[in-house]
Parts: C-alpha cells; sequence; structure tokens
C-alpha cells in the first residue's frame, strides 16, 4: 500500500514540474474562468436585444474573426518554431511584431471593403466596420501571445486575458441595468480591446518589445512579400481553420434566418468552450512536439505523441457524451425558452468534438515535423468539402442540420487525410487507424442507444467511471510491462 502511495506522489510531483503541466495548468485556468465570465456576457446578449439585432451583432463578429484569421498570415506557429532556434531574438521578435501591426492595418482594409460588398443593410455594415478595428489591435496581441508561447510564460497571457473577460462581463451587467444600443455596446468592446493590447505591451512583452526597437527595425514591403511567399502554407492553415466555421455564419445569415443565426452561434458558442481544453493543452504542446523532433533519436516523440493522441480522444467522447445526455437541459436554463429546440443542433454540432482534438494534435505533429505545406493541403480539401456540403445542403432542404453536419463531414475528412500521411510516415499502423474509428463509432453509438432506456445522469456517470478505470488499467499494466521484461532478463 504504500508503494502504492509513494509512486502515486511520486507521478503527481513528477507531473507538477513539468513545464508542459505548469504552461497548461495556467492556461486551462483562466480559460476556464474567462469562459465563465464570457459566456455570462454572450448569454446576456442573447437575452437583452431582439434576435434580429443580436443576429447581425453575430454576422458583424463573424466578418472581424474570419479577417482576423488572415491578419496574422499564419505566421504565429512559424514564428514560435523558428524563435526556438533563431540567434538574434530581439531582432526576430520586433521584425514579426512590426510585420504583424502592417498585416493589422491592411486587413482592416479588406474588413471595411466586405462591410459594403456583402451587406447593403446600413447598420449591419456599421456594426461590421465598427468591430473590425479590433482587427489592428489582434494582429498586436497574438504576437505577443506567440512570443509568450515560445518562451513558456503563458501565465502573463492567462492573466491579462482573465482581466478582458472580467471587463466584458462588467459591460454586460451595466446593460442588464442600464440598457443601451448594440452599436455603443460595440464601441466600449473596442476600449476593452485597446486596453487588453496596453496591458499585453506593458506586461505581457518582458520589455522585448519597445516603440524604440520597433522604429529601428526596418521592414520593407519586400521583407513582407518574402515572408509570405516563404511561409504562404501557414497563412492557409490559419485563415481555413476559421472560414471552416464563420462562413458558415454568413451562409445562414444568406439563405436561412436570423433565429437559424443565432441558434448556430449559441451551438457554436457551447462547442468553443469545449475545445478550450485541447486548444490551451496544444500551446504547450507543441513547442514539446518541436523540440522532440529536434532530437537525432524521435522514440520520444513517437511515444509523447501516441500518448498525448489517448488524452485528447477520450476528452473527444467525454464532451459529446456530456452534450447529449445534458444539453436539452442546460440549454433553455443559459438561453431561455426562445432557444428552447437548441440543444437537438448542439448535438449535431458536437459530433465535430469527436474528431477535432486529434486532428488538431496531428496537425501540430505535421507542422514540428516541418511538413506545413501537407497540412494546408487538407485544410483546403477539408474546407472545400464544407463549403460544397453545405451550400447544396442548405439550397435544397433549407435547414441548419445541414450546416452542423457539413462541419462534421469536413473534419472527418481532414482527419482520416492526415491518417493516410502519418501512416505513410510509420507514425502510426493500420490497425491503430482502424481502432480509433470502430471504437469510437461503438462507443458513441452504445451510448446513444443507452441514452434511450437509462437515466442520463447514471448512463454518463457509470460511462466514466468505467472507462477512467480500464484506461488507467491499461496504462498501469504498460507502465508494468517493460518492468516485468527488465526483470527477466535479468535472471
Amino acid at each position: 500500500m504504500n508503494i502504492t502511495y509513494n509512486s502515486v506522489k511520486a507521478k503527481i510531483s513528477g507531473l507538477s514540474q513539468s513545464s508542459l503541466f505548469k504552461n497548461s495548468s495556467w492556461g486551462i485556468i483562466s480559460q476556464m474562468s474567462q469562459t465563465v465570465f464570457l459566456s455570462l456576457f454572450f448569454v446576456i446578449l442573447a437575452r437583452m436585444y431582439p434576435t434580429g439585432i443580436f443576429a447581425k451583432y453575430i454576422v458583424a463578429n463573424a466578418i472581424y474573426q474570419l479577417v482576423t484569421a488572415f491578419s496574422t498570415m499564419g505566421l504565429s506557429q512559424w514564428f514560435i518554431r523558428e524563435y526556438m532556434h533563431t540567434e538574434d531574438k530581439p531582432t526576430m521578435i520586433s521584425k514579426f511584431i512590426k510585420m504583424q501591426i502592417y498585416f493589422g492595418l491592411i486587413f482592416y482594409a479588406v474588413n471595411i471593403a466586405m462591410a459594403f460588398l456583402l451587406y447593403g443593410d446600413q447598420f449591419t455594415r456599421v456594426l461590421i466596420i465598427l468591430m473590425g478595428v479590433n482587427v489592428i489591435f489582434d494582429n498586436l496581441i497574438n504576437g505577443i501571445k506567440s512570443l509568450n508561447i515560445a518562451n513558456f510564460e503563458q501565465k502573463k497571457t492567462a492573466i491579462i486575458l482573465t482581466i478582458e473577460s472580467v471587463l466584458k462581463f462588467a459591460a454586460g451587467c451595466v446593460l442588464l441595468i442600464y440598457p443601451f444600443s448594440i452599436i455603443t455596446l460595440s464601441v466600449i468592446l473596442i476600449a476593452i480591446r485597446f486596453l487588453t493590447l496596453n496591458l499585453f505591451l506593458v506586461i505581457g512583452s518582458s520589455n522585448m518589445i519597445t516603440v524604440k526597437t520597433l522604429w529601428r527595425c526596418s521592414v520593407s514591403y519586400l521583407d513582407l512579400k518574402a515572408m509570405v511567399i516563404m511561409n504562404w502554407a501557414f497563412v492557409i492553415i490559419g485563415g481555413v481553420s476559421i472560414i471552416n466555421w464563420r462562413m458558415s455564419n454568413i451562409i445562414i445569415s444568406k439563405v436561412l434566418t436570423a433565429f437559424d443565426v443565432a441558434n448556430y452561434e449559441i451551438s457554436f458558442k457551447i462547442f468553443s468552450i469545449a475545445q478550450i481544453l485541447p486548444v490551451v493543452i496544444s500551446t504547450s504542446v507543441f513547442p514539446l512536439l518541436v523540440k522532440h523532433y529536434s532530437k537525432p533519436d524521435k522514440a520520444d516523440f513517437f511515444a509523447f505523441y501516441k500518448k498525448v493522441h489517448v488524452y485528447y480522444l477520450l476528452f473527444g467522447w467525454l464532451a459529446y457524451t456530456f452534450i447529449y445526455s445534458f444539453s436539452d437541459k442546460l440549454i433553455p436554463i443559459a438561453f431561455g425558452n426562445t432557444y428552447l429546440n437548441n440543444a437537438e443542433y448542439t448535438r449535431q454540432m458536437f459530433l465535430t468534438i469527436l474528431v477535432f482534438p486529434t486532428a488538431l494534435l496531428q496537425a501540430n505533429v505535421l507542422i514540428a515535423m516541418k511538413m506545413e505545406k501537407q497540412d494546408m493541403l487538407f485544410n483546403i480539401i477539408a474546407l472545400i468539402v464544407n463549403l460544397s456540403v453545405c451550400l447544396l445542403g442548405v439550397l435544397y432542404i433549407k435547414s441548419l442540420s445541414v450546416v452542423n453536419y457539413s462541419i462534421f463531414v469536413s473534419f472527418l475528412v481532414f482527419h482520416i487525410s492526415q491518417d493516410i500521411l502519418l501512416l505513410g510516415r510509420k507514425m502510426v499502423t493500420l490497425l491503430s487507424v482502424a481502432k480509433f474509428y470502430v471504437i469510437s463509432a461503438a462507443f458513441i453509438g452504445g451510448y446513444i442507444l443507452l441514452s434511450k432506456v437509462v437515466n442520463p445522469y447514471i448512463l454518463f456517470t457509470l460511462t466514466w467511471a468505467i472507462t477512467l478505470a480500464f484506461t488507467f488499467m491499461g496504462n498501469r499494466f504498460q507502465y508494468a510491462k517493460p518492468a516485468l521484461l527488465s526483470k527477466s532478463v535479468g535472471r
């Protein structure tokens, strides 16, 4: 018993000392607190504004996020990877940040152009132009966030973003007491984002970014052009992932109703909460993948990937089963009876969470292996699948369900494409890939069938008690096996 206690204590101690745990734990704690405040803020908006006005705000926000996805030119992962190996770090930082400023200004102009090209409604245009101001701020903030990830200083990012989420929630609370227009709210949100930028510059950049160093740093048009041409694959990767989600907002606003726009955004907001954990952990996993891959012996790299893959897979199952069992109870409580039928749409969207975490991990693996062009190609294929299925389906069926299923199909195609490439690189075996899909289908299919006859609270609790027990026992057997083999060799 004492041996077991000591081994558990040693594992916990080792985990707490690892860079992955320390950086991810800060990110997770921060994101959870941010999620609470931002979700409450979103619920207040959904309840306080009419569906039509709320839908226009969602569309403006979708355009802004779509433009932001391209405004960074997808260079964050490139910067993190190259920063860890470059010797002249100050020069690289200054050039990267200055480029982000230029790209931010260029893409704010693109944001304005999209407002006039896509929407004739003056109110929607004003909202899009106002929200688009954040593109400039976001580029600078994303640059500093990338620097913090490269330096394993996510703690600073976590604290600043938590402060921002509290301020947004405070603005929502004021709205409850003293109602004001969505335009006024947008101006307040811009002011909060500007304050966040200043906090990043003063606190988050570790004094590595100053006006003086940026002014002295020379970045010409040719430098910008060369950077984009050299790293164009990252531009596509960074943009396509957002397009997959945000183009759906635009399609729904053009073909379906304002109520469908609101329903989609509520489902997406809940999905965004679920994806926080794998996304935050990936910010620490990616630098470690790069570090492991840089070693001559790739055994640690393969072992680390396989270990993390199991945890990502289990998380996808956990998120889906939770939403499947409890969304019809939780969503009306949060958003009111207006969105009583949203639970079904949210369940449909959450099919994607079954493949999203592991697809994210495998994308990071490919980039760590400097195979970003292949990852870019898979992103383009997924985007084409998503838009094709979505556009054709919505035109003929005119249902929000089509949009949700098209996103799932596109991510499934993306995941399968990654699997085929990793098979070719001997990173995975055909058996392990088959197990992933067969066991996932059996697990989720069995859960859905049992949910029709078993109480959801009992089913969810028993399912995860058994699943975690099997996982723990499997890990213990796996770690015990080398020890038994070493004893046999010793004899």
